[in-house]
């Protein structure tokens, strides 16, 4: 989930609850709070502790703390600390910048996992990284560290999250980290998506798993043509995520504020194209 500003460009921490319970009602089942989505690499350690324990109180499913960063021993102190706000589990990504080999990124995730009893999702993301997560890597994690239980794919490599997938089965939860491919994913046995869309689109990406579980692909396919708009503009060159996002909440009346630098504020273009997606995703839903 984004994470909202005020005017001063200080946390929203009472606007971040109702988003949260916004997401809920909409059909979100867990939250990923100070992730990519959340400018986490904007926030400061305090920040996020007491952004964590915000959301966590304002819902009743699982908040996911994203307390990872490029410096390890960062990484761990923060981890910590996860369990005491009330969050349930934690977002691990790849260090970025530094460009690890395979060995260093193990090392990470594992010196992150023993900081708390809580349960980990890797998260690969080579686009903002610089950094895949090798699928030998992931496979030789999960299974030398217990509570590193899920993976939120984004790197693109179906064949590579089919590979995991039919090596580690149940051991692994697998969770698309890109809505655009949420569909395939279920397919390779995913159970979800981590998704920046369903800000906006929450009953629609519902609506596709619910589909696929019972068996109903004309309807997940439907439904997932009825998102391709909202995948092209959560994230673009000139608009990033979570610019798109934050517009998309504006639109709809919820007073998120602004992207901190070196995101930046939005601009009349964008507000108005959030405007017509979600105003046309309303209509469709009649």
């Amino acid at each position: 989930m984004v994470t909202p500003f005020a005017d001063d460009g200080s946390v929203a921490y009472d606007v971040a609850a109702d988003v949260a319970r916004f997401l809920v009602a909409n059909g979100s089942d867990g939250l990923v709070v100070g992730g990519s989505t959340g400018e986490g690499s904007a926030l400061s350690d305090d920040e996020k502790l007491s952004l964590f324990a915000a959301v966590a109180e304002a819902v009743s499913v699982p908040v996911i703390a994203g307390s990872t960063s490029a410096d390890t021993n960062r990484s761990v102190e923060l981890t910590k600390q996860v369990a005491a706000t009330g969050a349930a589990g934690v977002l691990a990504t790849t260090p970025a910048y530094v460009r690890p080999s395979q060995r260093g990124i193990a090392s990470h995730f594992q010196a992150v996992a023993a900081a708390t009893e809580l349960p980990i999702m890797l998260y690969d993301i080579p686009a903002r990284t610089g950094r895949k997560i090798a699928a030998e890597t992931t496979i030789d994690v999960v299974r030398t560290t217990p509570n590193v239980v899920a993976l939120k794919d984004a790197s693109g490599d179906l064949p590579g999250a089919a590979h995991v997938k039919a090596v580690l089965g149940d051991r692994l939860d697998l969770y698309s980290g890109d809505d655009a491919l949420l569909l395939p994913f279920l397919a390779l046995g995913a159970v979800g998506v981590v998704s920046v869309a369903s800000h906006w689109a929450g009953p629609e990406f519902l609506g596709i798993v619910e589909a696929f579980e019972r068996g109903d692909l004309a309807t997940a396919q439907a439904l997932n043509e009825q998102l391709a708009e909202s995948c092209a503009f959560e994230g673009t060159e000139s608009y990033p995520n979570p610019l798109p996002a934050k517009a998309a909440l504006r639109a709809l009346g919820v007073p998120v504020g602004q992207c901190r630098l070196p995101l930046g504020p939005s601009d009349d273009v964008l507000d108005h194209h959030a405007s017509d997606i979600v105003n046309e995703l309303h209509a469709r839903r009649g």
